[in-house]
C-alpha cells in the first residue's frame, strides 16, 4: 500500500497520518486513494477513536495545486477526479462508528480544513493556521461547505468561507472551527492524548450509536451537499479565471 499515508493502531485508536511532509500534505490523487484504503480497512475495526494528523509541521494545505493547474498536469480532468474523490473521502470519514479527531498540528487551509471539519472533534494550537483562502484564488469552497456549516453554523461559516484569508488556531477557536486548544505546538501532543484517552475510555457501542444519530441529526450525509459541491467546486476550477489566477500564483516572485 502507499506510504502517502500510514495507519498504525494501538488498543481501541488508530492513527492516520497524511505523508507528503515535503509538500505540506496537499491532496494529491494518489493520497487520497491511499487515505481511502485506510478508511476502508477501518470500518470492521475494533477501535473506537480515529486520529487523523498530517506529517511534518503542516496538517493539510489543501489540494495540490500543481495537480489542478491543467497547463502543468495537462489533464482537465484531474481536478474534477481529486475534489470526487476527496468528497467520498469526507463522507467515508463521518460515517465511521469510530470517533475522529483531527490533530491540526500547523497549517489546515482549504479542503483540509475542511477536512478537519469532517472530524467529530478538533485539536490544534494558538500558532496554527487555518481557513479557506480559495475565493482569494479564484476557486470555490463548495467540496467542503457542508461540513464547515455544520461544525461552525451558518452564518460564521458563510463569513468564514466568503471572506477568504487565513486565521490564528486561536481566532479558530473563538469561532468553533476549532474545539479544543494548546498553547502551542509543544503542547499539542500532551492534549491530543488527554481528549483521545478520554474519548477510547467510553463505550464503543456507545459511541458509534451516539455519533450515528447525531449524523441523522445534522442531515449532512445524507442530502447528498457533499458531491454536488464537488460537482460545483470542479465546475469553477476548469473555468479561465480559475485557471488564470492558479497559473499567476504558481509562477515564482520576480
Amino acid at each position: 500500500m502507499s506510504e502517502l499515508a500510514t495507519l498504525t493502531i494501538d488498543g481501541r485508536v488508530a492513527t492516520l497520518v497524511m505523508n507528503r511532509g515535503e509538500a505540506r500534505n496537499s491532496m494529491s490523487l494518489d493520497m487520497l486513494e491511499a487515505m481511502h484504503a485506510h478508511v476502508d480497512a477501518l470500518r470492521d475495526s475494533e477501535c473506537s477513536v480515529l486520529v487523523i494528523t498530517g506529517a511534518g509541521k503542516a496538517f493539510c494545505a489543501g489540494m495540490d495545486l500543481k495537480a489542478v493547474l491543467v497547463e502543468l498536469s495537462g489533464d482537465a480532468t484531474l481536478g474534477g477526479r481529486l475534489l470526487r474523490s476527496l468528497a467520498e473521502l469526507t463522507i467515508k470519514i463521518r460515517e465511521l462508528g469510530m470517533v475522529t479527531v483531527a490533530k491540526v498540528n500547523g497549517a489546515a487551509v482549504g479542503g483540509g480544513c475542511g477536512l478537519s471539519c469532517v472530524c467529530d472533534v478538533s485539536v490544534s494550537h494558538a500558532d496554527a493556521k487555518l481557513g479557506f483562502p480559495e475565493v482569494d484564488l479564484g476557486l470555490c469552497p463548495a467540496v467542503i461547505a457542508p461540513w464547515v456549516v455544520a461544525k461552525m453554523g451558518a452564518g460564521r461559516a458563510r463569513a468564514a468561507m466568503l471572506k477568504g484569508g487565513i486565521m490564528s488556531g486561536a481566532e479558530a477557536a473563538a469561532v468553533g472551527l476549532v474545539d479544543h486548544l494548546a498553547e502551542d505546538r509543544d503542547g499539542l501532543d500532551a492534549l491530543t492524548d488527554e481528549i483521545v484517552e478520554r474519548l477510547a475510555s467510553g463505550g464503543a457501542h456507545a459511541l458509534a450509536t451516539t455519533k450515528g444519530l447525531l449524523n441523522k441529526i445534522d442531515g449532512v450525509v445524507e442530502t447528498g451537499m457533499v458531491l454536488e459541491g464537488a460537482k460545483l467546486s470542479a465546475q469553477v476550477l476548469g473555468t479561465a479565471e480559475a485557471q488564470a489566477s492558479l497559473s499567476a500564483r504558481m509562477k515564482p516572485a520576480k
